[in-house]
C-alpha cells in the first residue's frame, strides 16, 4: 500500500503545480463592421493561449487588422476614423465566469460587444506586469512591430494616462473625444487614424464618478450616434489582490445562449467533448493505476514458503 500512497502524493504535487498559473487578465477587441481588417470570418474568435501584453499587441496589428490603422504604410487602406484602447483596472479573467459581478455593466457592454459585432477577438489570458504601465507597454509594442512607422502624434489621451517620455494631447471629458471623431468624419484627407488611449478612472475632474463599465458604455454609445467607423481593444490591468483564472474558458462563456445571442449556444461543442473525455479517461486510469499497483504489492507480500515436503509413503 506503500506504493499506492506514493502514487496519489505525485499526483496531488502534479495537480498543486498545473494550478499555480501567473496573473492574467482579459483583453477583447472588436469593430460593428470588419472595414477589410481581415478577409476570413473573424466573429468571436478567442486566442486562449496565455500572451503577454507585447504578444497582445503584435497579435492585435497582425490577427487584428491594426497595422493598416497604426502603421505608416503608402498602400495601407485606412478605413477607420478612430481606434479606441480602452484600458480598465477592475476585471480579472476569473471574474468573466462570475455569477456576482463587481461592474455588471462592464461585462454585459463587453459581452454584447463581443457577439453582436462583425469583428471580434477575445485573448482571455493576458499576463499582466508590474514592471511598467500596460499603457505604455501597448505604445512601445505598436513603435516596435511597426519598424518606427508608428505615427504618435496621431495619438490622444485621457488626462489619467501616465504615459512617459512624451508631448502628450489630452482629453478632459467625453465630449473632447467627441469633438475629436466628428472631426475626423468627412475631413480626413490623408486617411490617417486617430488613436485614442482611454486609460483607467477616464478624467481626473469626473464629477459624479463613473465606474468603468458605465464610462466604457457611454463611449461607445457616442460612437455609435455619431456614425464614426471605430474599433476598440478593451485590456484590463487590474489592481489589489488577485484570484488565479478560471478553468471555463471566456470565449465559451461570452458565447453562452442569452437575449442577444442565438440559440443553442450553452451546449457543449465538439472541443467541449473532447476535452471532458481526456479527463474522463485521465481519472479512470489513475484509479486503475492505483488498483494495479495494491493489487501487485499485496501479491508480493504474500508468505508462501520456498519448499514443500515430500508425501510419506504409507
Amino acid at each position: 500500500m506503500a506504493a499506492a500512497w506514493a502514487v496519489l502524493a505525485v499526483l496531488l504535487v502534479a495537480a498543486q503545480a498545473t494550478s499555480a498559473v501567473p496573473v492574467v487578465a482579459p483583453a477583447f477587441l472588436w469593430a460593428p463592421k470588419n472595414y477589410g481588417f481581415r478577409s476570413d470570418d473573424a466573429k468571436e474568435v478567442v486566442h486562449y493561449q496565455t500572451v503577454s501584453p507585447k504578444g497582445l499587441t503584435k497579435s492585435v496589428l497582425e490577427e487584428g487588422g491594426w497595422s493598416n490603422l497604426m502603421c505608416s504604410k503608402e498602400d495601407a487602406q485606412k478605413n477607420v476614423d478612430v481606434a479606441i484602447v480602452f484600458l480598465g483596472s477592475k476585471l480579472q479573467s476569473s471574474d468573466i465566469s462570475k455569477d456576482k459581478q463587481v461592474d455588471p455593466a462592464l461585462v454585459d457592454t463587453l459581452k454584447l460587444s463581443f457577439t453582436s459585432s462583425e469583428f471580434s477577438m477575445a485573448f482571455p489570458y493576458v499576463s499582466t506586469s508590474d514592471d511598467e504601465k500596460l499603457e505604455n507597454s501597448l505604445l512601445s509594442g505598436f513603435a516596435e512591430n511597426c519598424n518606427s512607422a508608428f505615427e504618435r502624434n496621431r495619438v490622444t489621451y485621457t488626462d489619467t494616462c501616465t504615459v512617459t517620455g512624451q508631448d502628450l494631447k489630452k482629453h478632459h471629458s467625453i465630449d473632447s473625444i467627441h469633438d475629436l471623431v466628428t472631426s475626423r468624419m468627412g475631413n480626413n484627407p490623408s486617411g490617417q487614424t486617430d488613436l485614442v488611449v482611454f486609460c483607467s478612472g477616464g478624467f481626473e475632474d469626473l464629477d459624479p464618478a463613473k465606474s468603468e463599465g458605465e464610462l466604457l458604455s457611454e463611449l461607445v454609445a457616442m460612437l455609435k450616434k455619431s456614425g464614426a467607423k471605430y474599433t476598440i481593444l478593451y485590456a484590463s490591468e487590474p489592481s489589489g489582490s488577485l484570484e488565479n483564472p478560471s478553468s471555463l474558458p471566456l470565449g465559451r462563456y461570452l458565447a453562452e445562449k442569452t437575449n442577444t445571442t442565438k440559440p443553442g449556444r450553452g451546449k457543449c461543442d465538439g472541443e467541449c467533448l473532447v476535452k471532458s473525455t481526456l479527463l474522463e479517461g485521465t481519472f479512470v486510469g489513475i484509479v486503475l493505476l492505483i488498483i494495479l499497483i495494491s493489487g501487485l504489492m499485496c501479491m508480493m507480500g504474500i508468505d508462501t514458503p520456498s519448499r514443500f515436503e515430500a508425501p510419506q509413503e504409507s
